[in-house]
């Protein structure tokens, strides 16, 4: 990656090389997954690689895929979802992953089960009930079938199988969706795990099948293959919910996912720079590199002055362009390692290489209709 511009020297160090298992990523600067409904049948076709392609060519160190599902038959909400499982879907996701490299970048796809959130009339498999820890979308809310132990084994074994393709194809590692209310998020929390046997109860007893999916996959890859927990306090249905109400809490539930071999956690947050718990200005991002020791990935309207979060969503809004000076002050107090860019990098995907030449003033602000674009 050239440049005919100094890097300023307040965001130097984000421009500096990170090791993640045997991986060296060029900057610290991440593309955050984000589901695109674009691959119809599930298989990404070329406008998909040319979407990526075109952020690594823009300066992104690492591009983490939008979500992709696993070999199971309810494993999906949309029929336009891409798969990773399928040769006709694999040979997609490898020419993505060629395209990627050949602009200079390092992708990851996000592994991912939706578990109790398939509704609609766009499903594929539509015969296939939902699944979920205790048959629960929700507190009080019914959805999907609580798994059995057989259910189970033989997810974990899909999202293994899954681990093992993605390597074989050529990506540079994976990143496993455990946030926002869907399947292995489903079992971390406690409104929507209910169950009585070892995958319920206290925090770790339900990392326990998070833990299983995690070391699966990496007896899968082996070592050194860099593997990536994303996680979230908060639920796309419930913004206000918590996993863990303390750092104690927290350092419990990620224990399991230490021991089983992650090599950095996703901290998943609707602003980056709200404190997690009181008495402290740590971020989820700052709190769970210092109860695991692990890296950490930031994440949450970098770059935008995003007063309401749901607002572009919503009411068509999109979100003025805002200051990185926060995120370069938190970074160098050792807050996090990586940073996560997600609606930023849809309308301006030079984004990264406009802080890296010190022409933010020509960031596009973000335009909601950028959601729908394919390059």
């Amino acid at each position: 990656m050239t440049s005919t511009h100094r890097v300023p020297p307040s965001v130097l160090p984000l421009f500096t090389p990170f090791r993640l298992g045997d991986l060296t990523l060029d900057n610290r600067f991440v593309m955050a997954p984000m589901t695109r409904s674009a691959s119809p049948g599930g298989v990404p076709g070329p406008d998909v690689a040319a979407y990526y392609a075109r952020r690594a060519a823009g300066g992104v160190g690492l591009v983490i895929t939008e979500g992709t599902v696993v070999d199971h038959p309810a494993s999906s909400n949309g029929t336009a979802i891409p798969r990773l499982h399928g040769e006709d879907a694999l040979a997609g996701w490898a020419n993505v992953v060629q395209e990627v490299h050949r602009a200079g970048g390092k992708i990851f796809p996000q592994v991912w089960h939706v578990g109790a959130d398939r509704n609609g009339a766009d499903l594929p498999n539509p015969e296939a009930a939902a699944v979920s820890p205790s048959g629960l979308l929700n507190p009080g809310t019914p959805a999907g079938n609580p798994m059995t132990a057989r259910e189970i084994d033989d997810l974990v074994a899909a999202f293994a199988r899954t681990a093992a393709d993605a390597r074989r194809i050529g990506f540079d590692g994976i990143e496993l969706h455990g946030a926002h209310g869907y399947l292995i998020d489903q079992f971390l929390w406690e409104g929507t795990n209910r169950r009585t046997d070892g995958y319920g109860g206290r925090p770790r007893d339900r990392a326990r099948f998070a833990a299983e999916v995690v070391a699966a996959c990496r007896d899968a890859v082996g070592s050194g293959f860099p593997i990536v927990f994303r996680f979230s306090q908060w639920k796309i249905t419930d913004f206000s919910a918590r996993l863990a109400r303390s750092p104690q809490e927290l350092e419990e539930l990620l224990a399991p996912l230490v021991e089983a071999g992650v090599d950095a956690v996703h901290c998943s947050t609707r602003r980056f720079w709200l404190p997690e718990f009181e008495d402290s200005e740590l971020g989820l991002a700052g709190w769970v590199k210092k109860v695991t020791g692990l890296p950490t990935i930031t994440v949450g309207s970098v770059g935008l002055d995003d007063s309401e979060f749901q607002t572009l969503f919503l009411e068509g809004k999109g979100a003025a362009n805002a200051p990185i000076d926060p995120l370069v002050e938190r970074f160098a107090a050792g807050e996090f390692d990586l940073v996560a860019v997600g609606r930023a990098l849809l309308s301006d995907p030079e984004w990264v290489a406009k802080v890296r030449d010190g022409r933010t003033d020509e960031w596009q602000r973000f335009d909601p209709a950028a959601l729908q674009s394919l390059t």
